[in-house]
């Protein structure tokens, strides 16, 4: 195996990359403050034994009420009011958004975390910038800890990363063939790949290139490196030396690796956890007694769907192995939720049975079963459904901007609708100012309205954050043929 170089712990993030930069504070649990600073703006993020737990930044459009006007939980006049409080009283403006009733005490608690979300995911847009970790300097008390999942951060961030020749610049050549690392940091555990990027993650099969995997990706090249850049940055993904090319075996004799006896326990417990799934009741299931309360079910719920999660273990390729965690998954979430309802005392066994929903479906978790069924309606060609699907994914998740975006883009096939379709995608730019996807898009959308002008803008925008975007180049051209 080939080691990444790591980062130091003060440098330039021209020469140094903030992914991994994030995961060696993450893996070494340090404790402190992560100081980035260009000649706009200094932003920092405060650690506490690896976790991101709050940033701040001096940047004008990071503060909270301008964060919370440019996705519409407040208006201007909303806005303006809270700023003269603001200067008369010296409180914290989300304290006095909180007073003057235009958030609750949940709202302001959700657009903080947004809002730290937004100045760390920011950060990965920069190519350059004096950084540095001061050891031990954390926030002071009154400052809001919030716990973020540092796997979901860097995973989000390198999202939206739109520059191939960054990205390019900081992953191996591309001949250099990956593999999936055998020492799996507890990062991996947070991340929540969706089926394109597993799609992907199952190319890397130790013999094929970059430039191999990037070719036979069907969710296109520029989103595979993403997803390769992301899973190399945390370390799921490995260099594999000459030496371990010519001693892998071929694809004929090609066997599971020799398991660990952790492993081989843990296989074992799910065997026989499984064997008993049509004999256990609700509460044995769980492992719980009589006298257990509902936050003890919630509790050990939460900790059992986690330890059987079948996304876990894509490393174990035994036959029958995922569809047997899936069964214990299913059987856990209809356990919990007949205690949570008053209903186990009327069952006698719990039996997988079709995949249910979560009890208390947090919006987002709803915004993406919308967004996924969106997807799908979407490649039937059942565009008003799509829209329907997109439209409540938007409903229940605004500040997601691919939602917005494929809701303009199932208008876009609706006849009269392309306003609608406008409006939706300037949402989505509102929401992520560098995504070139979205000019194009709006490019076209003003293209086929016949705005040649506005078109062409939009078409010059996409280009001048991502030189390579074949739709606003085509758009370009067929402006230059139309006269």
């Amino acid at each position: 195996m080939q080691t990444q170089k790591t980062p130091p712990k003060k440098g330039n993030l021209r020469e140094h990359s903030l992914p991994r930069l994030l995961v060696l504070l993450n893996r070494e649990k340090k404790t402190g403050t992560l100081r980035v600073s260009t000649s706009l703006f200094t932003k920092k993020l405060y650690f506490i034994s690896g976790n991101i737990i709050f940033a701040s930044s001096d940047y004008e459009d990071d503060r909270l009420g301008e964060v919370l006007l440019k996705i519409g939980k407040i208006n201007l006049e909303q806005y303006e009011k809270s700023v003269e409080l603001l200067k008369k009283t010296g409180k914290r403006q989300g304290a006095i958004l909180v007073e003057l009733g235009y958030l609750t005490p949940k709202e302001l608690f959700w657009s903080v975390k947004y809002q730290v979300q937004e100045i760390v995911y920011s950060l990965f847009q920069l190519e350059e910038g004096e950084y540095e970790f001061l050891e031990n300097e954390v926030p002071p008390d009154e400052v809001i800890t919030l716990k973020i999942g540092m796997g979901d951060l860097i995973y989000e961030g390198v999202k939206r990363i739109n520059n191939w020749t960054r990205i390019q610049r900081e992953m191996p050549p591309m001949d250099t063939v990956l593999s999936i690392s055998k020492d799996r940091a507890a990062v991996f555990q947070e991340i929540k790949l969706d089926q394109a990027d597993k799609e992907i993650l199952s190319l890397v099969d130790g013999k094929r290139t970059i430039k191999e995997i990037l070719n036979n990706s069907k969710q296109g090249s520029f989103t595979a490196l993403k997803t390769l850049y992301v899973l190399y940055s945390i370390g799921i993904l490995e260099e594999t030396t000459q030496l371990d090319e010519k001693t892998a075996p071929s694809e004929d004799s090609k066997q599971s690796e020799p398991l660990s006896a952790e492993m081989k326990e843990l296989i074992a417990e799910i065997e026989e956890l499984h064997s008993k799934l049509n004999s256990l009741s609700a509460h044995e299931l769980l492992g719980l007694g009589p006298d257990s309360t509902p936050s003890d079910a919630k509790k050990q719920y939460y900790h059992l769907a986690k330890r059987y999660h079948p996304d876990r273990y894509v490393q174990i390729n035994l036959e029958g192995f995922k569809e047997k965690l899936t069964d214990i998954f299913d059987a856990l979430t209809k356990a919990y939720r007949s205690i949570k309802d008053g209903t186990a005392n009327e069952q006698s066994e719990v039996q997988p049975q079709e995949e249910q929903a979560p009890p208390e479906v947090p919006p987002e978790v709803q915004a993406l079963r919308q967004f996924k069924r969106g997807i799908k309606e979407m490649k039937g060609g059942n565009y008003w459904l799509a829209a329907e699907a997109f439209r409540w994914a938007t409903r229940l998740d605004p500040t997601e901007p691919k939602y917005w975006s494929y809701l303009s883009k199932a208008l876009t096939h609706i006849p009269k609708r392309l306003k609608q379709a406008e409006e939706a995608l300037l949402e989505a730019i509102k929401l992520d100012q560098y995504n070139s996807e979205y000019y194009s898009d709006l490019g076209n959308i003003y293209l086929k309205a016949g705005l040649k002008k506005r078109a062409r803008r939009q078409f010059e925008k996409a280009l001048s954050l991502d030189r390579s975007n074949q739709d606003a180049q085509q758009g370009l051209q067929a402006l230059e043929e139309v006269g």
